[in-house]
């Protein structure tokens, strides 16, 4: 992967460029105003996901209109470099071959559509507040699936794969990684991405078109305000049927399913995954806003040369303060065994002993092999294996004064101490 950064940058208005990719880019303007390169199209991209994959039913077409709002967003809102613009291309036709290939098999094994899930655990914790640590802490249990980074990129079997063999699938994640940490090694810092680690769940929504995804590492403001007035059962439903194609080909007894997009949603959750628990975990928000916010800022820098860190900041405390409300608002009225609360704190202090409370109100066996499995995962991963996280408030155009106003209502309801 490269030499790892000490720390990371906060020049978000200058993304790092590799030279090769500052050429690529370059030669990419001229084409786009020769007019050889032009806005993604979302008629073009569902008939090239067709001729590559040469399957043509998509069965229930619903995904049509969040792919064409989506499309939209990024061609009028997004200002992305060539290479951007070509890899969201790329993104765009995968998922959609994605979609052609499940209903593909579905329709070959419709058996798989009667699994049992098993236990669900579903980590719902706002970013930065310990979510990565605990879902790698829950995965190591082997009677414990979790979304695998690979699996994330390619869910299903590629053609002429045999049973039970993924390596080309794994490989390619790899080399994705590789890729990743090329573009932009100092976001391992921020985030680790690991082909082989587990991965969020959000990955998956991505393949309905209604995730949190695009607005975390694109500027689509219109897509983002769309998408929260959208009834987002469709989403999860599909989700929940490509988590039984991924235990078709892994099986294992449960789940554990983590992204922060799941607050936003916990009534759908509650109905679509009745089986489920789910885990909010809870950290200062004084020590996590800023921190979230750089981590959008390093993604998008990814995609556009063009980053606004306080534009950032700016739509992310908004949508944090929205995940905090209508997550309170969802509990107040479900039934409270549904839910368990760990405090990042608890979690730094005695890892082992708030996953055996998770296992517990799961209705989960907790036992040494359990915990030795997630011990010798707390032992590997270490903080700070890819660098140290560096950023600033006020380069967000936030202080902890602004801070502190919009989350005490959350702060007060649970409790939550203030990091020193």
């Amino acid at each position: 992967m490269g030499k790892k950064p000490l720390q990371t940058g906060n020049q978000y208005h200058k993304p790092y460029r590799p030279l090769p990719i500052a050429l690529f880019n370059r030669a990419g303007r001229v084409a786009e105003k020769m007019g050889v390169l032009g806005q993604l199209d979302t008629e073009q991209l569902i008939a090239n996901a067709r001729r590559k994959s040469g399957l043509t039913d998509f069965g229930d077409e619903w995904f049509r209109t969040p792919l064409s709002v989506l499309v939209n967003a990024i061609n009028e809102e997004a200002n992305l470099t060539p290479l951007g613009k070509l890899i969201q291309k790329n993104r765009l036709e995968a998922a959609l071959m994605v979609r052609l290939r499940a209903q593909q098999l579905l329709q070959a094994h419709p058996e798989i559509l009667q699994i049992d899930l098993g236990k669900i655990i579903i980590i719902a914790g706002l970013q930065r507040t310990g979510t990565t640590t605990l879902h790698r802490l829950l995965a190591a249990d082997p009677n414990m699936r979790a979304l695998l980074s690979w699996e994330a990129l390619n869910p299903l079997p590629l053609p002429r794969e045999k049973t039970g063999n993924p390596k080309k699938r794994i490989a390619m994640a790899r080399t994705a990684e590789k890729g990743l940490a090329y573009l932009a090694p100092e976001f391992f810092a921020i985030h680790p991405v690991e082909h082989d680690a587990p991965e969020e769940d959000v990955l998956l929504l991505d393949l309905s078109f209604m995730s949190q995804s695009p607005e975390a590492t694109l500027h689509v403001p219109t897509y983002a305000n769309w998408l929260e007035t959208q009834d987002h059962t469709p989403a999860y439903e599909y989700l929940r049927t490509l988590l039984k194609i991924l235990t078709w080909q892994r099986p294992a007894a449960n789940w554990v399913l983590k992204t922060p997009h799941h607050m936003e949603y916990l009534d759908v959750i509650l109905k679509v995954f009745p089986e489920a628990t789910i885990v909010q975990t809870h950290r200062d928000p004084q020590k996590t806003t800023g921190s979230f916010c750089s981590m959008v800022a390093h993604g998008r820098g990814v995609f556009s040369d063009q980053v606004d860190a306080r534009d950032v900041a700016r739509h992310w405390v908004r949508k944090v303060n929205r995940l905090m409300q209508v997550s309170i608002d969802v509990r107040e009225r479900a039934n409270p065994q549904r839910f368990i609360d760990v405090s990042y704190y608890d979690l730094l202090k005695d890892p082992i002993a708030e996953v055996a409370r998770i296992y517990r109100a799961a209705g989960l066996p907790f036992d040494e092999r359990v915990a030795q499995a997630a011990e010798a995962t707390r032992q590997r991963n270490v903080q700070h294996r890819y660098g140290k996280h560096v950023y600033r408030l006020e380069d967000f155009g936030l202080t902890r004064e602004d801070i502190e106003t919009q989350t005490a209502f959350y702060r007060r309801r649970y409790g939550i101490p203030y990091e020193q």
